[in-house]
């Protein structure tokens, strides 16, 4: 069944190999996807001859670029909210698994990787990027939030780069992603063959990674750093949004950047960049089983809610770009309803352990 779904499995003699290979959606994980991997991955937990697992996609342009999340709407849509609620159950507790996985787990990372890309790679043990990676948690534009523990993971980044990343959905490229630490090794495409063949070879991970890693050209952000930490550290959207103001009625690169932020921060769903900035304040006071617990919370209500239809019916199916937010403004959405979805529990939670 494998073959037919998107995603294959090999054993390449000490190396267990899973390779996304659905083209066409930029290998956007689905539900068969996510449960076939689970799967296999707790078979091989029991399987000796298997020393590692390894991660990868079959096609330069992505490695993935997210969820199926155009599914999740025809559910929500069709009154199968629950069907939803079970991908994101189980795409969540896949999540979980890698990142406690008790055999080395890599990730080969390269072309695009958003959302629930990132879900299966970056709580990985070993997180390579290629030359040709782009970063994002884009979800603020659809109507959704960075998930897949992101609520774990952005906060935990130097300075406030995770609060800008979640609120913007700014894509970043392979040095910066390096340098913030959500990748662990830059390795060159063209290497990666010789690392599968030294795993299959039963070669340590951190052997052949210190063998075939490479320095990872300077950030471009470099500069930008503390523009983004003086910026994305206001206690508020409010306060993060006079600051971008301030910032971009100057001139030069700062002032360039404070206006993209800004303006990419008003076309965004209000209530996604609210729910973002708070996931952020909250992310530390949390392991990554309460992260991914409190964001199921989030998805589930959201099903409920018209944002996270409207943009995915702007974006990624009409794709006319005029989603119709509602509320429509920032300072329209109230802080303290926002804290509510994070806070008053589900009838059925969702439980990691």
């Amino acid at each position: 069944m494998s073959e037919n779904i998107g995603i294959r499995f090999e054993v390449r003699g000490a190396v267990g190999i899973i390779t996304l290979d659905r083209p066409r959606a930029l290998n956007a994980l689905d539900h068969a996807m996510v449960r076939a991997m689970h799967a296999q991955l707790a078979r091989w937990v029991e399987e000796p001859t298997v020393a590692h697992v390894l991660l990868r996609s079959a096609h330069e342009r992505a490695f993935c670029a997210g969820g199926d999340v155009r599914h999740m709407v025809e559910l929500g849509r069709s009154g199968q909210k629950e069907a939803a609620r079970d991908y994101w159950r189980d795409e969540y507790a896949l999540d979980h698994f890698i990142a406690r996985y008790p055999k080395p787990f890599l990730a080969l990372v390269d072309g695009l990787c958003f959302g629930g890309g990132f879900g299966v790679s970056g709580h990985a043990r070993h997180r390579v990027a290629g030359e040709n990676l782009g970063f994002a948690m884009p979800e603020v534009a659809i109507g959704l939030f960075p998930d897949v523990g992101a609520t774990f993971v952005l906060p935990r980044l130097p300075g406030w780069a995770g609060t800008w990343l979640a609120m913007t959905g700014a894509r970043i490229g392979m040095p910066d992603a390096v340098a913030l630490g959500l990748y662990t090794h830059f390795v060159p495409t063209a290497r990666w063959p010789a690392l599968i063949d030294a795993l299959a070879a039963g070669e340590p991970v951190e052997r052949s990674l210190a063998t075939l890693k490479a320095d990872a050209p300077a950030p471009a952000l470099l500069r930008l750093c503390p523009v983004i930490d003086r910026i994305f550290a206001g206690g508020s959207v409010d306060a993060i949004l006079a600051a971008l103001d301030h910032a971009a009625a100057g001139a030069g690169e700062v002032a360039d950047f404070a206006r993209a932020q800004r303006d990419t921060l008003r076309r965004a769903s209000p209530t996604s960049v609210h729910i973002a900035f708070q996931q952020m304040q909250r992310g530390l006071a949390h392991d990554l089983a309460g992260c991914l617990a409190l964001e199921f919370r989030l998805v589930t209500r959201l099903l409920d809610g018209p944002d996270f239809y409207e943009g995915v019916r702007a974006v990624l199916i009409d794709k006319d770009q005029t989603p119709l937010w509602r509320p429509s403004r920032l300072d329209e959405v109230d802080p303290r309803a926002i804290a509510a979805l994070m806070d008053e529990p589900l009838p059925d939670e969702l439980l990691l352990t």
